[in-house]
């Protein structure tokens, strides 16, 4: 493994270790699925240069496109819980009651 393919694969585990284990308010965990995302991105881009093909090189605009409807739609929910619940715990957060 290359050190290139060894940093995004160590930050892709970065960021999802970050998503599993603390999961104590949303911005961070949007954060960590940013991180993902991204990381995501710069390997596909890689990937696509590494074969020199013109079939490739769309994927990772599409990927991009998604990361930003994703990060979008995640702070529309920020504002809207920090707005109805006062805070962005996500221990606070209770889906049974409205």
């Amino acid at each position: 493994m290359t050190p290139v393919h060894f940093s995004f694969s160590s930050a892709f585990i970065l960021g999802l270790m970050g998503l599993a284990f603390h999961r104590t308010h949303l911005l961070s965990a949007l954060l960590c699925l940013e991180g993902m995302m991204l990381s995501l991105f710069i390997a596909l881009a890689l990937w696509a240069l590494q074969f020199e093909s013109t079939g490739f090189s769309t994927a990772p605009m599409l990927l991009l496109a998604f990361s930003a409807c994703e990060a979008s739609a995640g702070l529309a929910l920020l504002v809207a819980t920090a707005r109805t619940h006062g805070t962005d715990r996500l221990q606070n957060l209770n889906l049974l009651q409205c």
